[in-house]
C-alpha cells in the first residue's frame, strides 16, 4: 500500500520573530508555540500519517512554516523559490529530505518565486495563487514541471491575503471552501463554499472523511460536521499571530516510497 508521510520541522527559538504581512504583531510564546507543534504533529500520527522531521532551521524564523518550501505532484517535488528572500535558506534541507523519500527533485529558479503555500491541489488541478510571494515566472515554471504529468494549471489572483491557501482550502469532495471576504475571485472555482470564521478556510485532508482544522474555528467546525465530516481539531494560536494555519505546518506526501 502507498504510504502516507507529513514532512514536519521543528519550530526554531527565533519563530517570534517571523515575517507578519497582514496582521498586527503581537507576542508569541515559544514555548507553548513548540507544544502546540508537539500536538499537530501527533494528530496527524493518529490518524495514520508517518510524520517525518525536517532538519531544524534554527537561524530561519519561519522554517516550521515547511509548507511554503516544496509542492509535490504524484512522485515529483519541486522545491520552491520563496518570494520572501529571507526564507530561501530553507529549502536546502527540505530537497534532501524529500529525495530520500524518493522524489523526483525540480526546482524553481531566478527570476521566479513560489511559495508553497499559494498551491492548492484538487485532483489534477493545480491552483497557484498569484500574489505577493509567487510572481508570474514562478506560475510559469510550476506549469512547466507539473502540466506534462498531466497537471492542469490554474493561476489565481491573490490580493487580500498573504497566500491562496490563506484563503481557500479543498475538502474531499473538491469544493473549495474560503472566508469570503479574503477571497479574490470565488468564481474561479468550480464549486466554492463560503465558512463562517476566516481560520475555517484551511483543512487537512487526513483521509476517512476527517479534516483537520484550527480550534479558532468552532462554527466551520460544526458546519463540516453536519456535512458529514468528522472535524479534528487542534489549537496552534501561536502560530496564527504569525498567519500560519494547519496547511503550511506539513507537507503532506502520498505515494511516496522510501
Amino acid at each position: 500500500m502507498p504510504s502516507q508521510k507529513a514532512l514536519i520541522r521543528r519550530p526554531s527559538p527565533r519563530l517570534a520573530e517571523g515575517l507578519v504581512t497582514h496582521l498586527e504583531r503581537t507576542e508569541v510564546d515559544a514555548d507553548l508555540a513548540v507544544a502546540q507543534w508537539e500536538a499537530y504533529a501527533e494528530a496527524l500520527r493518529a490518524h495514520g500519517w508517518e510524520t517525518v522531521e525536517v532538519a531544524p532551521a534554527d537561524d530561519c524564523p519561519d522554517g516550521v512554516f515547511v509548507e511554503d518550501t516544496v509542492v509535490m505532484f504524484r512522485n515529483v517535488a519541486l522545491i520552491a523559490r520563496p518570494g520572501a528572500e529571507s526564507r530561501r535558506p530553507e529549502t536546502s534541507a527540505v530537497e534532501q529530505a524529500v529525495a530520500a523519500l524518493g522524489a523526483s527533485v525540480n526546482w524553481v529558479w531566478e527570476p521566479g518565486t513560489l511559495d508553497g503555500g499559494d498551491v492548492l491541489k484538487i485532483g489534477d488541478t493545480v491552483y497557484v495563487g498569484r500574489g505577493g510571494r509567487t510572481n508570474a515566472a514562478g506560475v510559469q515554471q510550476l506549469r512547466a514541471a507539473f502540466e506534462p504529468l498531466g497537471a492542469r494549471v490554474v493561476a489565481v489572483p491573490v490580493a487580500k491575503v498573504l497566500h491562496l491557501k490563506s484563503a481557500v482550502t479543498a475538502l474531499p469532495d473538491g469544493t473549495v471552501i474560503g472566508y469570503e471576504p479574503l477571497v479574490d475571485t470565488p468564481t474561479m472555482f468550480d464549486r466554492f463554499l463560503p465558512v463562517p470564521e476566516e481560520s475555517g478556510a484551511h483543512v487537512v485532508l487526513l483521509g476517512g472523511g476527517k479534516l483537520l482544522l484550527a480550534a479558532s474555528a468552532p462554527k466551520t467546525a460544526e458546519l463540516l460536521a453536519d456535512l458529514g465530516y468528522d472535524p479534528v481539531v487542534v489549537d496552534i494560536g501561536e502560530f496564527e499571530k504569525l498567519e500560519g494555519c494547519v496547511t503550511c505546518l506539513s507537507v503532506r506526501l502520498r505515494g511516496l516510497y522510501a
